[in-house]
């Protein structure tokens, strides 16, 4: 007689931690888990996505593999735990209710929340399909795309804990939505024409505003933005001067790839980042030949940049606003410089009042102003240099066991972030810290990002500057406060987002940070030792030669005093007030007020109000003075930027001489060809492949394979890539910023990382 054997029968718990809710991970796991013939369940907690299913081994282990390959696209996995257990006899799978408990930490909830995402190409074809129910119906989602991050209130993401539970599903929805084999399960912001979110205002009437010219005021998914015709040269001179952005670059929608391509190159690279769920701002080349006010571009919507910032319409309100507009929109945060976006429409018509003519909004509340994130390709992968939109809160996973701290940032580009485990959560970019309004959104956000996850810092992290906002708060906070010096925090971060294990090399350059001696720093080298469960241990290796700033804050802003105090250095007490650096009024590429010689000489001669500083960022300001190309910044690192494109495609090795960081025989140099009548891009060429070969030096001393490069003055493309491609090249390991920004941005991330070391 036969005698059959069954297959041994056991149980597999899966946990997954990272952004594995809000991104139909549930029903992907119940469609796989029935098609075969597994028993269990999958629920969402406080920690992640768990999995209990049961079966034979073999398919048990299928099933594990499976899950892995065909997980839903927008989902990230950082942690996947896997435990076998006794079979409990289950004779069904099924998707329970969230778990607020399950799993959950004493500091707080592990669980990524998922940044909103662009829009799919399933509901973009609902979206002009005739036929659908929910043709233009300008809120349209599903589990792959949609709101998330501006609407969740509370975490496990479920309906309830999400503004969206102010809209009771109709029928047709409530059937969507309860069944797994539907694309729109559990999709929390699901909703339709009959019982969803309205427009207050039309399509229609807001397209003939843009073509007459006027400015809108659009509610978007993480806030208001301000609209305005791209070609139209007068409509964006309105906004500059209402909005108080003199030069700053604005951003622009284009209706569609083909329509970004008739102005700029775009790699496939770039393409995959404009159709990506982030959706972010691109900065893309303009088309060689072209100049980017041309075929029809405002010349003022670019103004000086280099670069266009470039996206395309990622929510379905942006989709059928572009459709019927069919020509390219400035798209740009709906504030005042300096100030919070406009989240609410009382709010929007009180502080956008004296900006915009029309208003478009909505009845769908925001829960946090979320910015579009800006992306540039570096060494041929995405740079982020704006962390908003598409890409906040994930946490970044590192290596070590943080204590539950909260890191406050920096005070220009800030962004805070709070500790949990292995994990770091990074709020989205809050900006420039001037203003009682920023301030205040600030302090938003801190409360947010800790009630959101349930978290109790047991510390707050700051940077060393007394005069920070960020600093201030921490002080006043009534937390234990832990200071990481600025260029530390810098490198820290970068190591720690590309899991630099062991000793590296930190190179850390920008434009103002406070050093442990009190001077303004900026041109720094680390060594960084990692002494394992001590933390990492920094010693101050090399920087550039220090020099002064004549009015302190002052040069930030005015590059020509930067210029004059090296000049004063290198040239003694000769009129400068006749040097080429310091043309008349009008004769360079940004006018400004004439050099007053005998006052910055009076300062610079006695050391009144002179701040010294190692800042490479200044030193850039400093030689693009000289070199005729800018004597201000009218916006963060504006002078820089305009040397870096004065560049071109000119690709040569010759370098100016840094010695050691000595700037003394390469100011002399730069000064020289500027008279002798040189070429600026040649100049340009020289200045950065100087500071390139510095790096090559330091590094060849250390002996140290890694090498990190943070810092402000890293989105300097042609510095970066210049600098990894030498490196490398004699066999260094180089980690640069991808998931975070190597501005200011970045701090609260090396600020977690370093609230352990022992380093300073």
């Amino acid at each position: 007689m036969t005698v059959t054997v069954k297959p041994a029968v056991e149980r597999l718990r899966i946990t997954l931690r990272g952004a594995v809710q809000g991104v139909g991970f549930r029903p992907s796991v119940y469609r796989l888990a029935t098609e075969m013939s597994l028993t269990g369940w999958v629920l969402n907690s406080s920690a992640g996505l768990v999995v209990e299913v049961e079966g034979p081994v073999d398919q048990l282990n299928r099933f594990e593999r499976r899950l892995e390959r065909e997980r839903p696209k927008a989902s990230v996995v950082t942690v996947r735990e896997v435990a076998w257990l006794a079979a409990e006899g289950a004779t069904r799978f099924e998707i329970r209710a969230s778990d607020t408990d399950s799993d959950k930490q004493d500091s707080g909830k592990s669980v990524n929340v998922l940044p909103d995402l662009a829009t799919c190409n399933d509901c973009r074809e609902e979206l002009f399909d005739p036929g659908n129910r929910r043709f233009e119906y300008p809120f349209t989602n599903c589990t792959n795309c949609g709101p998330r991050y501006t609407i969740v209130v509370d975490i496990p993401y479920d309906r309830p804990n999400t503004t969206m539970r102010e809209f009771v599903l109709c029928p047709g929805c409530r059937e969507e939505y309860e069944n797994p084999a539907d694309r729109r399960f559990h999709a929390q912001p699901n909703a339709c024409p009959v019982c969803g979110p309205q427009l207050e205002g039309t399509i229609k009437h807001t397209v003939e505003a843009l073509r007459r010219g006027e400015i809108v005021a659009l509610k978007g998914i993480g806030g208001f933005q301000l609209l305005a015709d791209a070609r139209n040269a007068d409509a964006v001179a309105r906004l500059r001067q209402r909005k108080h952005r003199e030069e700053k670059p604005f951003a622009v929608m284009m209706p569609s790839l083909e329509m970004a391509r008739t102005y700029c190159e775009v790699s496939p690279a770039e393409v995959d980042l404009l159709h990506s769920q982030a959706a972010p701002i691109v900065l893309l080349q303009p088309r060689a030949g072209m100049d980017i006010a041309k075929p029809d571009l405002a010349k003022n919507v670019a103004h000086c940049s280099p670069y266009l910032g470039v996206m395309l319409p990622y929510s379905p309100l942006h989709h059928l606003l572009m459709q019927e507009c069919r020509f390219p929109l400035i798209a740009t945060s709906g504030n005042l410089s300096d100030e919070p976006i406009a989240i609410a429409n009382d709010e929007a018509r009180a502080r956008l009042k004296n900006i915009a003519d029309h208003f478009l909004m909505h009845n769908r509340p925001i829960v946090r102003a979320c910015d579009d994130s800006v992306v540039r390709l570096t060494r041929g992968r995405a740079g982020i240099l704006r962390r908003a939109r598409g890409y906040a809160p994930l946490g970044i996973h590192v290596r070590q066991n943080l204590p539950p701290v909260l890191a406050v940032g920096g005070h220009l580009k800030n962004t805070v972030a709070i500790a949990v485990g292995h994990d770091v959560f990074l709020s989205q970019h809050i900006g420039d810290l001037e203003t009682v309004e920023a301030r205040a959104a600030f302090e938003k956000a801190i409360d947010e990002l800790c009630r959101l996850y349930s978290f109790q810092p047991e510390a707050v992290v700051c940077d060393l500057h007394p005069d920070y906002a960020s600093t201030q708060w921490a002080e006043k906070s009534g937390l234990p406060v832990i200071r990481v010096q600025h260029h530390q925090a810098h490198v820290a971060g970068c190591a720690a987002e590309n899991d630099v294990e062991g000793d590296y090399l930190g190179v850390s350059w920008d434009g103002t940070g406070y050093g442990l001696d009190g001077a303004i720093w900026g041109g720094e080298f680390f060594r960084v030792e990692d002494r394992q469960g001590q933390g990492q241990q920094f010693e101050r290796l090399a920087h550039l030669r220090p020099f002064g700033l004549p009015g302190g804050d002052a040069a930030v802003r005015e590059g020509w005093r930067s210029a004059a105090s090296l000049l004063y250095e290198v040239l003694g007490s000769q009129d400068l007030g006749s040097h080429t650096a310091f043309p008349d009024e009008g004769a360079t590429k940004t006018g400004n007020p004439r050099l007053d010689e005998s006052k910055i000489f009076y300062m610079l001669r006695h050391g009144i109000n002179v701040a010294p500083t190692t800042s490479v960022g200044r030193l850039f300001d400093a030689v693009a003075c000289i070199a005729g190309v800018a004597r201000q910044n009218r916006f963060e690192g504006q002078a820089a930027m305009l040397l870096e494109n004065e560049i071109g495609p000119l690709r040569t090795e010759e370098t100016y001489a840094l010695p050691g960081g000595d700037w003394a025989p390469l100011i002399s140099a730069v000064t020289a060809d500027k008279r002798a009548g040189l070429a600026v891009p040649l100049i340009a060429a020289r200045f950065h492949n100087a500071l390139v070969e510095w790096i090559l030096e330091v590094a060849a001393e250390t002996k140290l394979k890694q090498v990190v490069l943070s810092g402000g003055v890293f989105q300097n493309r042609y510095l970066t890539e210049r600098a990894a491609a030498r490196l490398e090249s004699r066999g260094f390991e180089v980690h640069t910023h991808q998931r975070v920004p190597p501005n200011d941005g970045g701090i609260a991330l090396g600020q977690a990382v370093l609230a352990t070391a022992t380093g300073g």
